[in-house]
């Protein structure tokens, strides 16, 4: 006797698409098979649905202990669980305190336990005073280390390059992943106080962050990962010249993997300049020719990774006339909205394999050290799945969102292909929007050695 079946359904690997149905047994795929009579204790019908590896999201910044007003854990789990993402992979920055060390590590992982309806992992931080507390942070599970090229607050510090290739060496030693926020530290700071001394406009705003202060970053974080050998990960990658050098490094051989997002992959400066700081993120949003050259990466792997970077805020700190263009806080919420806006432009629009979608769990799982448990449909994995009504229209309103503070960019986008029913571990966790499972059932998933 089988824990649940998941009958009729259409299941997705990222290489195929087919019929079947998938069993569970103590929280693990026990069989995929044709035979749909096999007896089982729960069962799901899923007939007319895509049956997806459940999603990874690589980038989240969660809030929680320390910016509870921004987010917490039971919210943002909850996002996750009604939008299909089984596994959250949280930030080290916007915590108190940040995860820097192998004690501010276990203290995160004390504060999450018990809160979570979906699985979740952690990032390190990289900073400039930390290079000793890796290898502690990595014996202790986490997926990778964070660093930002660019400035930075909220009680984190950026690194320059010097510092990076120190660290990058030490990590190697122990086979860890850096990653990087890449925007030159010296081209934002000038072009943020020349658009403070012209008076902060929406335009001045964009023109701070310019492609090129992310193209050099990058640039010099591929070269020190070519020297050092150490696996680097470029995260928001924003535009097809970064994606290229991403492509390139590849090409050389070298272990360079990139993500996008979803905003990047929609929206357009001209969001932002019509519409206001909810728009506003770092890296900015590009011009429409960059959006829609961003693609050519995402479909041929090169950006193998997709993450929300989920930086929620309350209203008020979005309030461009309480801030300014360049106070308000840059950030947007996305990550309930994440597999299904990618539902829709890649396999509604642009008529891709749901597969691409599967892709992407099966690299981030990769990636972050978490494959053999999670990202693929597979005898013996985690059975964590998201069941998809690829002919079910959405519009994402307010009403709808599960966030803390529920507002965010892409209030207001309609799509084709909803996420209508997420597998944690052998457990319904959410369906048609209700939470089914209680917060506890999500687990910490360490990277494995």
């Amino acid at each position: 006797m089988f824990d649940l079946a998941i009958r009729n359904g259409m299941l997705v690997t990222a290489d195929r698409v087919f019929g079947g149905h998938l069993y569970v047994r103590n929280g693990k795929i026990a069989a995929i098979s044709d035979d749909g009579t096999l007896p089982a204790r729960e069962e799901l019908d899923a007939a007319g649905l895509y049956v997806l590896p459940g999603m990874l999201d690589c980038h989240a910044h969660i809030n929680d202990p320390g910016f509870t007003w921004r987010e917490d854990l039971p919210h943002a789990s909850e996002a996750a669980a009604v939008g299909g993402v089984t596994t959250l992979i949280d930030m080290p920055l916007q915590n108190t305190p940040p995860l820097t060390s192998a004690d501010a590590f276990a203290n995160k992982l004390a504060v999450f336990e018990g809160r979570s309806l979906v699985d979740y992992a952690l990032w390190g931080g990289l900073v400039t005073d930390n290079t000793a507390e890796l290898a502690g942070m990595d014996a202790a599970g986490a997926v990778g280390f964070k660093a930002f090229i660019a400035p930075v607050s909220l009680g984190y510090s950026s690194v320059d390059m010097g510092l990076a290739r120190e660290a990058l060496f030490r990590i190697k030693a122990f086979g860890g992943l850096a990653g990087f926020h890449c925007e030159d530290h010296a081209l934002i700071c000038a072009g943020e106080a020349k658009a403070k001394a012209g008076g902060g406009t929406r335009r001045a705003f964009l023109d701070s962050r310019p492609v090129v202060a992310e193209v050099i970053a990058t640039a010099n974080v591929i070269e020190l990962a070519r020297e050092t050998g150490a696996r680097v990960h470029i995260c928001h990658v924003s535009h097809p010249r970064v994606a290229e050098l991403v492509r390139r490094a590849q090409a050389d051989g070298l272990s360079v993997t990139g993500e996008t997002c979803p905003h990047y992959l929609v929206f357009t400066e001209e969001n932002l300049l019509s519409c206001g700081t909810v728009f506003k993120c770092a890296p900015p949003l590009r011009t429409a020719e960059a959006r829609d050259g961003l693609w050519e990466y995402v479909l041929d792997g090169t950006l193998s990774c997709i993450g929300s970077d989920h930086s929620p805020s309350r209203p008020d700190e979005k309030d461009e006339a309480v801030h300014g263009v360049m106070g308000a806080w840059g950030g947007l919420s996305g990550l309930q909205s994440l597999v299904q806006v990618m539902f829709d432009q890649a396999v509604t629009r642009r008529g891709c394999s749901p597969s691409l979608l599967a892709r992407f769990a099966s690299s981030a799982a990769r990636v972050f050290g978490l494959d053999g448990r999670k990202g693929a449909l597979g005898v013996g994995l985690d059975a964590d799945a998201v069941l998809i009504d690829p002919g079910r229209a959405w519009t994402i309103t307010a009403h709808s969102l599960r966030y803390l503070n529920p507002f965010s960019a892409f209030e207001g986008l309609e799509g084709v292909g909803l996420p209508v029913c997420t597998v944690v571990r052998g457990r319904v966790v959410a369906r048609e929007g209700n939470v089914l499972a209680p917060f506890g059932h999500g687990l910490f998933q360490p990277r494995k050695p």
